[in-house]
């Protein structure tokens, strides 16, 4: 069995000063960042990113709420098992953060900040649990099938979740995933610093089994298996129309286009919306100054 390679963050703490926290999970260690008190916001992360991502806004948000950002299991500082051990499926991830909370005993209801596969993992759990959610802020993501009944994503992601050899290959071996990302993800670019901090836990073979399993578990047809999580999430989000909604949008997202947010907006017509015009898919990292000042004002209104 391939080990675990130690990950060290030690050049980056000037970026992520944080204290690190950890649970159990299906005896699989589980991190997370815990920071501040006051009324809860839980940031879910995406692929092929992990807490470090929403540094910014734990930075900003902890002097007045309760700034909790955990990493699923595979990413981050969370334990990579292999796939004997954890399936890396949508079903379980929407668990794991269900457990989670459920562990944290938190008080008062919960504003979730959700990003790229953050979107569907966080609405699933609200929609199941919506007298738990606040308010929702909402990043490039999405919570339904491609719009437009296309059931189509982009060619180098449907090279990695259809060619096994292959992705194996560019993903596990070469990290060309969250390599690419640190390039194609963020319009304004990434200082030096950053990329060592959004990739350093990627940093071998078994290390990356998430951020391929991530894409693979990408479901497009009825046989796949999250297919019938997705429909259900999508059939249900008015369930949470009621709920107030911020959405931020990187305009040059060529994964999540501008056809999502138009998505998001025919779903949650109510929604405050902001469509930032030199930001990518890493919209956090393009304008965070921007984004924090507008979920702070969002979350002091509600």
């Amino acid at each position: 069995m391939v080990e675990e390679k130690h990950i060290d963050i030690s050049g980056i703490r000037n970026l992520y000063p944080f204290k690190s926290n950890y649970m159990e999970i299906r005896g699989i260690k589980y991190h997370y960042i815990d920071e501040g008190s006051g009324n809860p916001v839980l940031m879910i992360h995406g692929n092929p990113t992990w807490s470090f991502y929403f540094r910014s806004l734990i930075k900003d948000l902890s002097p007045e709420f309760r700034a909790i950002a955990p990493d699923h299991i595979g990413c981050g500082l969370s334990g990579k098992p292999d796939e004997t051990v954890y399936d890396y499926r949508l079903k379980s991830r929407i668990e794991d953060i269900g457990s989670f909370l459920s562990r944290l005993k938190l008080a008062g209801k919960i504003t979730l900040i959700l990003h790229d596969w953050g979107g569907m993992i966080g609405m699933a759990y609200a929609i199941k649990n919506p007298e738990k959610i606040s308010s929702l802020v909402i990043m490039n993501t999405a919570a339904f099938f491609p719009p437009g009944g296309k059931m189509k994503i982009p060619f180098s992601l449907r090279m990695i979740r259809n060619t096994g050899f292959f992705a194996r290959i560019a993903v596990l071996r070469f990290n060309l995933f969250a390599k690419s990302a640190l390039y194609m993800a963020s319009c304004k670019g990434l200082s030096d610093d950053v990329k060592k901090g959004l990739i350093a836990p990627y940093n071998s073979w078994k290390n990356r089994i998430a951020v391929l399993k991530f894409v693979q578990d990408i479901p497009l047809h009825e046989n796949d298996p999250g297919y019938g999580v997705v429909k259900d999430v999508e059939e249900n989000l008015h369930r949470l129309s009621e709920i107030p909604m911020l959405i931020c949008w990187g305009k040059h997202d060529f994964v999540f286009t501008e056809n999502y947010l138009a998505e998001w907006r025919k779903r949650f017509p109510g929604a405050e919306i902001h469509l930032f015009d030199d930001a990518g898919h890493y919209v956090l990292e393009d304008e965070p100054e921007k984004i924090s000042l507008l979920i702070k004002e969002f979350l002091k209104r509600q």
